[in-house]
Parts: C-alpha cells; sequence; structure tokens
C-alpha cells in the first residue's frame, strides 16, 4: 500500500492542507508507490526564479517538480504558484481549487517519474489521462 507523508507550506495556501494532502495520497495510493513528498506554494517572482535557476527558463511558471534521492524512498518536492493557477483557471473556465488540485496531481506524478510530450500531445498524453482520473475523483 502507498505510504503519503506529506509536508505543505507557503505563507498564502489557495486551498485546504487536508486537501493538498489528499490529492497526494490519492496519487500515490493509485500509483502504488511509497514517497515523502512536500507541496510548496510560491509567489509569482519566487517561482520566476525557481524555474530560472534549475529549468533556464526566465519566467514564472505554474508547477515545479522534483524527485530526490533518498536512501530511505523516494523524496519529492511539488513547487505550485497560485497566481499562475489563477491566471490558467480563468482562461480555462476553471475554478481554483480544481486548477491547484490539477497542478499537485500533476506535479507528485513527476516525482513519481511520470513525464509527458510538450505541445498539443501533452493533454494526449498517458500521463495527462491519469492526472485528469485524479482530478475528476478529487475536485
Amino acid at each position: 500500500m502507498a505510504d503519503a507523508r506529506v509536508e505543505v507550506q507557503g505563507r498564502r495556501r489557495p486551498v485546504p492542507d487536508a486537501l493538498v494532502r489528499r490529492a497526494v495520497a490519492t496519487v500515490l495510493a493509485g500509483e502504488r508507490r511509497a514517497a515523502r513528498i512536500s507541496v510548496t506554494f510560491l509567489g509569482r517572482e519566487a517561482m520566476r526564479r525557481l524555474n530560472r535557476e534549475h529549468l533556464g527558463h526566465d519566467r514564472p511558471t505554474d508547477v515545479i517538480s522534483f524527485a530526490l534521492p533518498d536512501p530511505d524512498g523516494l523524496v519529492g518536492d511539488v513547487y505550485v504558484c497560485p497566481w499562475m493557477a489563477a491566471r490558467e483557471a480563468r482562461a480555462r473556465g476553471l475554478g481554483l481549487r480544481e486548477e491547484i488540485v490539477r497542478l499537485v496531481v500533476h506535479g507528485t506524478l513527476h516525482v513519481l517519474g511520470s513525464d509527458h510530450p510538450e505541445g498539443g500531445a501533452r493533454t494526449r498524453s498517458p500521463m495527462w489521462r491519469r492526472q485528469e482520473r485524479y482530478v475528476g475523483k478529487l475536485a
């Protein structure tokens, strides 16, 4: 069974911590994986710096995740930018809660090793389909 140890951080949390923990735990259980995952909510400028320093893109983004080697098992960090999430939610006619859940699920799947192509094929990828099944259960 999946072991979900989740830490939620950030000054402004756009959804309850319990929802973030449940989103991570749902993905871990569904993927039959164990991990310790930290989810941190960052402002626009902090996310921009993180994106620039680690991925070479000088702009804010909605979610960034890192899987970290650890002798005791998988550890991951997921960073979510509520400002970008709100912008994307408005553009797609979605609620902020749903979009935050989507980003937490998306980042968790990346920590577990899932990936997707860029561009239009992204939303047709197996990872995206799994992500949307989890979002449907949670949002």
